[in-house]
Parts: C-alpha cells; structure tokens; sequence
C-alpha cells in the first residue's frame, strides 16, 4: 500500500510537495475507509479537488514520471536525458527534480526517492522498517561524494558504486544485477500500483475486453456492478475477430502481418432483453457495444478493467478525473468498493482527482482523505489537506460541517475564480 507521495520542482510544483495515505486521528463515521497494516493506520481512497490547471494533472502526472523513471532506468545509454521538466516559472531554475515514495511491500516500508537534473541523477537514497514504530534504516544513500551503506545492511550494492552511469538510478543497476531487495522495490513499481486516465479511458478497452473473454473473476464483479447500476444492459457477451486480409495476399505477407497484428481481436455485445408490444419479455438481442452504448457506459466499461484487476490484486489505482462522463453515483459507487472491505479485502487503493463536489456532501470521504490543489500568486502549486485549513475563526473545518456548500464557497480554497470585465 502506499503510504506518501513527494515531489518538488516538476512542472507547476515548484517547492516540495506530500501527500499521505496515513490516516490521522479523527472521529469519523467512515471507519471501513482505513485498515491498519505493520502498525500503519492506511487510508484506502483519496479525493484531490482542485480549479482547472491548478495542478491536479501535474501531481498524477508527477506520480506516473516517477514510475517511468524507475521503470526505464534499465535501458538508459550513458548519454541519454531523463524525463527533466522543472518549473519554468522561476528564471534560471536549474533545480533537481525530486520524487520519494513510501510504501508497504510484504513485511517492510520502504522509503525510496531521487532528484536529477537533465542528465544526472543528483541523489539516490533507499531505507526500510518493519513496523510504524521501529527504527528507519538506510539501506544506501547517494550523493555528489559517492553511494555509502550503512553497516553493509545492502549488501547487493557493494561494489557497484563505481558502476553506476550518472544519468542511471544505483537501485536499477542492482536489481538488474539480481539484487534481491532492489528487485523487491522495482517490483512494486512494475507491478503494484497503476496510474490511468478518466479522460482518455479507450486506451485500456482492450485490457477490460480481455478480462471479460477470459471470463476472470474481475469480469464478474464488473458485471455485478454494471447490473446494480442498472445500465440497460443484462449481459455482455464477447466474441473473437479474425484479422481479415486479401485472397490473393502472398503468403509472405500474410506471414509478415500476422507476426505484427494480432491475428484475433476482441469483439464485445451488450444483451438487452427484447420486448413484445404489450410490453412482455420475448427475447433477447444484442448490440455492437461501441456502436448502441453511451459515452459514459463506454468508459465504464473502459475503467472496470483497471479498477477490478486493482481490488482483486490490492494494487494502489491511481486516476485523472474519475468522474468525467459518467454520473456522480457511478463514482460514489466505485468509491465504495474500494472503501468497503467487503468487496476490497486485499485493501486496494484509489487516489482519484474530480470535480464532482456531491462527494463532499455524502460524507463518503473523512476529512484525511479531502486534498486540494492551489496555485499561488506565482503560479506554483500548493498541496493540502482538508484538515491543514485553518477557518477565518481560527478553527478547522468540523466532521458535522458541509463540505461541499463550504468547498463552492470558497472556505476551503481551490476553486477558480472567474474576474469580470
């Protein structure tokens, strides 16, 4: 599970930026919202809000460079660039870009991070625990005067500090070499947590096609949902289709195109119920899906691969503007499988950006897992808790308060402001 995200100077985050996963000490309702693991206190979902281009793009952007970065590290040449996009708003800002992450990953919370500039990896540092309350150590730490190890507690690193390209992360060189606590961490990169986006959703249709012709168990509580939605549709069924070429292709072509297409694609069909005119079932019939289906039940259908392969695996599911095209109750209903350990017993989880303020007046959310997004005057993203607010009285906001009428008003911060001429 993740349990903190930081990142300074990356796009319009300028100055260092976190946020956490770690549930505080609040009255809540929404006890089923937070499980505990190694002493940890986790929340299982996040809602950032924030007015458009006040950054909430730019930290799931931030989440999704740090993977790339660790992810790609392998393949880098010694003069390749890394994935440097500093904040441009500051003159001469040469800064390092910084990313850290902690997470859970089997019986240890690691705390990994980096900053780089252009072509150089600035620092590098790797520690671990096994409990909230036992003693971090670093397992290695890089800088401008080499990589040190404290008390040979990495041992998979000793004797590659020399090895190691300047543009190229110490724990992706060891993991390649075989390390087995840097194959541990790159795994939960790799593996364990996914970032995807609202808006352009057809990219993982083929993924959630997939899963519905292989019939898998996530297909199945996909369609548990899309009946307790009541979409129109009973069924969906799915068929294979065949890539079509020529008669008269050579057959070095038709070898050729079948080594770069895949030779079958995925096809889906909703299954209405057919209806007499006195308005009695007598059948069924089915519909080409992209063809008869609305935009928002399309990138339902889209998401419910990534959102059911994350609650079946545990995996932390990172999306941009969950809500987009589809209805405030299809998003409280995805937030509650997740928050409900009913149907998230492996305790997945969502950080989602929205501006579906309905939300804030379900009281689904506590107020540790409200987040904003905010620019200052100079353009530079702040990030904050609904709990960090401090009200005109000098109070914070209360767990009885309207979050929602309070958020429109403008209380909470981060919402646009609209100037008149």
């Amino acid at each position: 599970m993740l349990l903190e995200f930081t990142v300074g100077n990356y796009r319009s985050f300028y100055e260092k930026k976190t946020f956490s996963m770690l549930a505080q000490g609040l009255s809540e309702e929404a006890k089923d919202n937070v499980t505990s693991l190694l002493s940890y206190d986790i929340l299982k979902t996040m809602a950032v809000y924030g007015a458009n281009s006040s950054g909430k793009s730019n930290l799931i952007n931030a989440i999704q460079t740090m993977k790339s970065c660790v992810l790609s590290s392998v393949k880098l040449n010694p003069n390749d660039s890394l994935y440097y996009e500093p904040f441009l708003l500051v003159k001469d800002n040469n800064k390092p870009t910084l990313f850290e992450m902690t997470f859970l990953k089997n019986d240890f919370c690691y705390r990994y991070g980096f900053s780089y500039t252009q072509n150089t990896i600035v620092d590098e540092w790797l520690c671990r625990r096994t409990t909230k309350r036992s003693k971090e150590q670093a397992l290695f730490i890089r800088n401008s005067e080499g990589i040190a190890f404290e008390d040979n507690k990495f041992p998979e690193g000793i004797g590659l500090e020399s090895k190691v390209n300047d543009n190229r992360l110490f724990l992706s060189l060891c993991a390649q070499l075989g390390g087995e606590v840097s194959n541990k961490v790159i795994s939960w990169f790799e593996s364990d947590f996914n970032v995807v986006s609202g808006l352009n959703n057809q990219e993982y249709r083929s993924f959630s096609k997939k899963l519905f012709h292989q019939k898998k168990d996530a297909s199945n509580e996909a369609m548990t949902l899309f009946k307790k939605l009541q979409l129109g549709f009973g069924e969906i069924s799915t068929y294979e289709k065949k890539l079509k070429l020529p008669e008269d292709t050579p057959k070095d072509l038709v070898s050729f195109f079948t080594k770069i297409v895949a030779e079958k694609d995925i096809e889906i069909e909703s299954v209405h119920l057919l209806y007499d005119k006195n308005g009695k079932k007598c059948g069924t019939i089915k519909f080409p899906f992209d063809d008869k289906e609305s935009s928002g039940t399309r990138k339902l259908f889209d998401m419910s691969g990534p959102i059911f392969d994350a609650l079946e695996k545990g995996l932390v599911l990172v999306i941009d503007e969950l809500d987009a095209k589809m209805h405030p109750l299809i998003s409280q209903e995805i937030i509650r499988l997740f928050n409900n350990p009913k149907t998230n017993p492996k305790n997945a989880q969502l950080i989602f950006t929205t501006h579906d303020t309905h939300l804030l007046s379900t009281k689904m959310l506590r107020r540790d897992q409200i987040w904003f997004t905010e620019k200052n005057n100079a353009e530079q993203t702040d990030l904050y808790c609904l709990t960090d607010i401090v009200l005109p009285d000098g109070t914070k906001p209360r767990n009885d308060a309207n979050y929602e009428k309070n958020y429109i008003a403008g209380r909470y911060g981060a919402i646009p402001y609209i100037v008149n001429d």
